[in-house]
């Protein structure tokens, strides 16, 4: 391998290891949670389990957090009000789960 081959081999494994973490963030950007309120807010963003909730309407969604759903359903209801249906990666919280989110 002659000496530009390394420098351009290098160059390569340095911009892919940037490129890669970006490139998953972009992918991950999409709305993790889904919730559905009760009635309408007047909020058009809520901070709940450390992220940023779009609201419209009844509907809100944000990108994922660290957080456990009942959590950030439950700091969610004390900034918008009641939850209806709560959806984290796909799963819904369950009747008994979304009562104690309501609680």
């Amino acid at each position: 391998m002659t000496r530009l081959s390394a420098i351009v081999l290098s160059a390569v494994a340095a911009i892919s290891a940037v490129a890669a973490p970006a490139a998953l963030q972009a992918r991950d950007s999409g709305a993790f949670f889904t919730v559905q309120l009760a009635e309408a807010t007047t909020e058009s963003e809520a901070i709940a389990g450390g992220v940023v909730f779009r609201c419209e309407g009844t509907q809100c969604t944000a990108p994922r957090s660290g957080d456990r759903a009942l959590r950030v359903c439950s700091e969610l209801r004390r900034e918008v009000g009641t939850i209806a249906s709560f959806s984290a990666g796909g799963s819904m919280l369950s009747e008994s789960q979304l009562s104690r989110c309501n609680g």
